[in-house]
């Protein structure tokens, strides 16, 4: 999923615009366009011991403490840049944008 978002040229929504929010004006600067960004969104998080952990196979399913339908970060070189919404779409897991996170300057 990482990947998937580190792979495209921009942050915008990736749909046809009708449920999409407003995330304002895109910056076409063609000299930034093949930098390469960390991008990142926990879909959750389980705390287990260590025996658990060691325990486990192939096949193991961890438990999250998220589901379907709740918010996570999502997040851009370690700087948290917008809020999204778990979601099935077909057969895949994705992350819905439904709030751009705006930075404070120092």
């Amino acid at each position: 999923m990482a990947a998937a978002m580190a792979a495209d040229e921009s942050l915008g929504p990736q749909s046809d615009g009708a449920d999409a929010p407003d995330l304002g004006p895109l910056i076409d600067v063609p000299a930034i366009h093949g930098v390469s960004l960390e991008a990142s969104a926990i879909l959750g998080t389980a705390l287990m011991p260590v025996s658990q952990l060691l325990k486990m196979g192939r096949g193991a399913v961890v438990e999250l403490d998220k589901s379907i339908g709740d918010m996570i970060d999502i997040s851009i070189n370690d700087q948290m840049v917008a809020r999204g919404e778990v979601m099935i779409k077909e057969d895949r897991l994705c992350i819905e944008i439904t709030e751009m996170v705006k930075r404070i300057s120092s």
